[in-house]
């Protein structure tokens, strides 16, 4: 059975409508990501310490911050509460500049801030192997973002 013209125009414009979908998932949640992100990958020159968790509330959680080098100490800064587990917990961060937030560091610290990019690749998995119809490209996109969700719940 042969396509008529108008088909094949109407598949391949909703192919690339999905394509687009596929991209502005994955741009947001590299966007979204990027914002704790730059802190963790571009360190250099910013405020390196360790925090010991003191108290917890629903979002944020609160501690002593005990600087590596040149930097104050500080006697009250706050991180996600994402990012802390329990009261008495101590932990590597660096300080978000102008502000008493801070950010967790290492390994741990950088897979929770492209977590937004694993859940923005798991659900572009499903655009593009649906919408899009490239299977083998839907399966390494989404398994990458839920290999990404998985290794940041494992290290926090």
């Amino acid at each position: 059975m042969k396509r008529s013209g108008s088909r094949r125009a109407a598949v391949v414009g909703l192919r690339a409508v999905m394509g687009l979908v596929a991209l502005v998932l994955l741009v947001a949640g590299a966007w979204s990501s990027w914002d704790a992100a730059h802190h963790v990958v571009l360190a250099q020159g910013r405020e390196h310490g360790t925090l010991t968790v003191t108290e917890c509330g629903a979002e944020t959680c609160t501690g002593r911050y005990e600087p590596d080098a040149a930097s104050a100490a500080r006697a009250r800064v706050t991180v996600e509460r994402s990012v802390a587990a329990e009261v008495g917990d101590r932990f590597p961060v660096v300080v978000r500049p102008g502000t008493d937030a801070v950010v967790r560091t290492g390994v741990p610290g950088l897979l929770h801030a492209w977590m937004p990019l694993g859940g923005a690749m798991v659900l572009a998995g499903f655009v593009i192997g649906g919408g899009v119809r490239m299977p083998r490209t839907a399966w390494v996109v989404g398994t990458a973002g839920a290999a990404l969700l998985v290794a940041t719940f494992v290290a926090l």
